[in-house]
């Protein structure tokens, strides 16, 4: 475009067809790849996986394919191979190129927008392989049909030749083998544990199809495969191994109604959390939808009538509330329907009206029926919930003594709470700090206009296994709670959050680690919004604090203090060859470990050829100054913003570490023992 006329565009005098750019073919996907996959990290680069599996995931729910095996090669290549029908070879009417072609070059082109190549497809959440091909940097169709082996390569998207066949084949079957782009992705390590719990996962959701998935990357070529007979209900057992099931059968239907196909699989254990995940076409659906308030709806109205009809309730008594019916449930719902609608653009909430009433009314008449000819799990399933009924009502009494309505405005926050002065929730941040002394630090160092400061007094109570009211009972969670001022449980309200940022800051000990721990699982349990959001942080301090004159550093790992060592000895060697008159550009310093953490005790300094080393065990062991600047100024400090990228990971992992089970955690601590650094003991 000619300058001049480039000015006039900036300055609105002329817009005309000619700036108008339109992006043909995969041009679109290429140019803005975040909105086809989510991001160029690790999240989209596996996404490049799901979308070719879904294909084949769509062939076996439409009864045609049974075994799908997926292998990671070298060179970041992956391989996913089906024995479907084949995407089919012949020339498409409208594109004049064959279908595969046009499959693998066309945006929302397939057998899933209309027809009946597919009745229900997983598939719909992306726009297919064709974006997995205009972000690949080489990609290879195989498909076997009609008695022929048919090939097709591609460079970025764009065909290298005609699709042709290359010799004789038997059966039918589909291969797809791409190599993600470098120009497009930042990561392109293909994480092998990530895969098998998506494809597990998958597996469940499709009963009866095997998932293999080979690691051919090193010599032992690791091989797994998955394979659930029992489909959403093994799904259940999985979710429920580590619990004590509080009846032996599990609940499980799987049923069509009006071309819609209902699977649910349900499970109470000896917990206090409720556990349900929802899928839609294998989708996971993580904010719900209509297919989860039908299954609620169906499940407190039917043991509501039951224990009504046996008993268990009498006149007088109020009915079970859904909270009361979920407590402890492990629940898996699942849909597949012809048309997905799905709300906003991360597809997390199933939209589909007519979903509703299907799923309430399959879930209350096989629950039902589940209860009459299981009168013993009824029995055990109906006593959970009249005692997690009674708990409720014991709960909201303490509640209502401890949670005053004034108690959220301001009034009467905790005492122990050094508050900021700006009353703007979007521009403040609370500190929780580990005890009085490392509090008194924080709160001189602190700024006060943005920066409130809670101290915690020991360990918090572990809530894993804690009932509301024992909670509320408990004078440090007490004191948070109401520091928050969200409320909590039924009450809770994202909108009255006082603080944009919480900040868990802890000793940098085994001690402070493990009140970490406790304080994730306190919000991971109950204030789960918060991580959603992004309200929750972890503040790092550091580990050490280098000195060697003048030169004063803070590290915070072992890998830096012995950087920041090398480099105060290099500075000290060339400064004394320049004394002596002799170049220092070539000088090299052989560097002994020493001080490392596990050799030196709080505060001591230990001093290696001029440098000094001091260990932080403790916030209280910096003085204010020191705290502000390593820990708390928004300038110079680093901290992990806490997320949930596997919400049923992080679920069984809260369940090992903090659960009543001793036998997992011992396993869990023995297999990973190996892999913990600057362990204190």
């Amino acid at each position: 475009m000619p300058k001049e006329k480039e000015k006039k565009v900036k300055a609105g005098g002329s817009y005309n067809a000619e700036q108008i750019t339109v992006l043909e073919g995969l041009e679109p996907v290429r140019k803005r790849p975040g909105m086809y996959i989510g991001n160029t990290a690790k999240e989209g680069l596996h996404h490049l996986v799901w979308e070719v599996v879904d294909n084949s995931i769509d062939e076996a729910m439409a009864g045609h394919a049974s075994n799908i095996t997926i292998v990671l090669l070298p060179n970041s290549r992956v391989s996913v191979t089906d024995d479907g029908r084949g995407i089919p070879v012949d020339i498409h009417k409208q594109t004049k190129v064959s279908a595969l072609e046009t499959v693998l070059t066309k945006l929302h082109a397939g057998g899933k927008f209309g027809g009946e190549g597919y009745k229900v497809s997983g598939g719909l959440h992306g726009v297919g392989v064709s974006v997995v091909n205009a972000l690949s940097t080489w990609l290879k169709a195989e498909v076997k049909r009609d008695g022929k082996l048919w090939v097709q390569e591609y460079k970025r998207g764009k065909p290298q030749g005609r699709v042709k066949p290359v010799g004789p084949a038997r059966g039918t079957s589909t291969t797809i083998t791409f190599e993600p782009d470098p120009e497009i992705f930042t990561v392109l390590d293909f994480d092998w544990q990530y895969i098998l719990d998506h494809l597990r996962q998958q597996a469940y959701l499709t009963k009866g199809v095997k998932l293999i998935i080979r690691d051919e990357r090193t010599k032992n070529k690791n091989t797994y495969a998955f394979y659930f007979e029992g489909g959403v209900a093994s799904y259940v057992r999985h979710l429920n191994h580590l619990g004590e099931a509080k009846h032996e059968r599990v609940f499980y239907v799987n049923k069509e109604v009006d071309k819609i196909q209902v699977e649910i699989a349900l499970q109470y254990i000896d917990d206090y959390k409720e556990t349900t995940f929802t899928f839609a076409n294998n989708i996971y659906t993580v904010e719900g939808g209509m297919h989860l308030i039908g299954f609620k709806t169906a499940l407190t109205r039917t043991l509501n009538s039951y224990a009504r009809a046996k008993g268990y309730l009498k006149e007088k008594d109020d009915n079970l509330t859904g909270e009361d019916t979920r407590e402890g449930l492990t629940a898996v719902v699942s849909v597949k329907l012809k048309d997905p609608q799905f709300e906003g653009q991360t597809k997390a909430k199933l939209g589909n009206a007519e979903v509703k009433p299907i799923v309430d009314n399959v879930t209350g008449e096989a629950l039902a029926m589940f209860l009459e000819e299981n009168p013993r799990d009824a029995e055990a399933i109906l006593a959970k919930c009249l005692l997690a009924s009674r708990a409720r009502l014991a709960a909201r009494a303490a509640r209502e003594t401890v949670l005053r309505k004034g108690a959220l405005d301001g009034f009467a926050l905790p005492g122990k709470l050094a508050d900021c002065s700006n009353k703007d929730s979007k521009e403040s941040e609370l500190f929780i700090v580990e005890g009085d002394s490392a509090g008194g630090s924080a709160k001189q160092g602190r700024d006060r206009r943005f920066q409130a400061i809670l101290p915690l007094r020991g360990k918090i109570l572990n809530v894993e296994r804690a009932r509301l009211d024992k909670m509320l009972s408990n004078n440090e969670l007490k004191s948070l709670i109401i520091a928050l001022g969200t409320n909590i449980g039924e009450q809770f309200t994202l909108d009255d959050l006082r603080y944009d940022r919480i900040v868990i800051m802890t000793d940098a000990d085994v001690d402070g680690a493990h009140i970490r721990t406790l304080l994730l699982t306190f919000f991971y349990r109950h204030f789960k919004p918060l991580i959603d959001g992004g309200h929750l942080y972890i503040a790092q301090p550091p580990l050490y604090r280098v000195q060697r004159g003048k030169d004063i550093r803070y590290v915070y790992t072992d890998d830096e203090l012995e950087k920041a060592k090398k480099e105060m000895l290099s500075l000290k060697a060339a400064k004394e060859e320049i004394k002596k008159g002799k170049k220092a550009a070539k000088v090299e310093v052989e560097v002994t470990p020493v001080g490392q953490g596990e050799d030196i005790e709080p505060t001591e300094v230990v001093s290696a050829g001029g440098v000094s080393i001091q260990r932080y065990k403790g916030l209280g062991e910096m003085n204010p100054q020191q705290l502000w600047d390593t820990t708390m100024d928004p300038q110079k400090r680093f901290m992990k913003q806490i997320t949930i990228d596997d919400a049923i990971k992080a679920d069984e992992i809260f369940d090992i570490l903090m659960g009543q089970e001793v036998a997992p955690r011992k396993r869990f601590i023995q297999t990973h023992a190996k892999n913990v650094k600057n362990l204190d003991i």
